[in-house]
């Protein structure tokens, strides 16, 4: 009889290798095979943010697959690349293998993953999802603050540059935590040194070159990294 395969997502947290669950090492640990997003560089070389947490994990490194897009709002390329690599999972699946695919962060939060998905539910596969930590969870537990209590609501909002929309949402909601920040940043600064906030600002967080401040000012000349991120509270 012909062993059946299985596919599993896992969220590997924000960047601390610790803060991977439990499950998900277990998962990882016994996979055969297990893949993980990069990006395509215009040198021509290749990075991985999630590779740089898997390589903590000891893993045998003849199961990782990378699966590398170009950094580009090309939608189309990035699609062959998601069919193509579905393919290679497919025929993993169907060859009894037991198949990760890992995001940082949690895969089901704004993750490469979603786009896998859609072919995995599609040909109708086992399927098993392991929740994880996303990175503005950690932001306010490494502030030591609170996102939330009692009835106040949260908006997270992406590529978040239209200010008067940004402050109809901090009217309408407590936190606002901003994601994809990097090519925004400059247009909401000026709301943000105006308007009664508390701000925290992440970047690279769960790793050695994590930063954090409640200062936007020390903002104005900083280079902002992809991985970053603000919370915004009204006081």
């Amino acid at each position: 009889m012909h062993k059946q395969g299985k596919i599993y997502g896992v969220s590997l947290g924000p960047g601390d290798p610790l803060l991977i669950t439990v499950k998900g090492l277990q998962i990882l640990q016994q996979a055969d095979k297990i893949y993980y997003p990069g990006s395509l560089l215009p040198d021509g070389t290749s990075s991985s943010y999630s590779l740089q947490i898997l390589q903590h994990y000891q893993l045998e490194e003849s199961k990782l697959q990378g699966m590398f897009l170009h950094m580009s709002d090309n939608r189309e390329s990035a699609e062959q690349t998601y069919a193509a690599t579905f393919q290679q999972l497919l025929a993993d699946y169907h060859n009894g293998l037991r198949v990760a695919f890992v995001s940082e962060g949690d895969i089901s939060f704004y993750s490469t993953f979603a786009y896998l998905l859609k072919h995995i539910h599609a040909h109708q596969l086992d399927l098993e999802i392991i929740a994880g930590v996303p990175s503005f969870i950690l932001g306010a537990a490494e502030h030591q603050s609170s996102l939330a209590i009692l009835n106040e609501k949260i908006a997270i909002l992406p590529r978040m540059k239209d200010r008067d929309t940004l402050s109809r949402y901090l009217e309408e909601f407590e936190t606002v935590v901003l994601i994809k920040v990097r090519s925004v940043l400059h247009e909401i600064r000026m709301l943000i040194q105006h308007t009664s906030l508390h701000m925290v600002y992440c970047e690279r967080l769960g790793t050695a070159q994590q930063y954090i401040t409640t200062d936007i000012n020390d903002l104005e000349e900083r280079e902002i990294p992809y991985f970053s991120l603000l919370i915004l509270k009204r006081i």
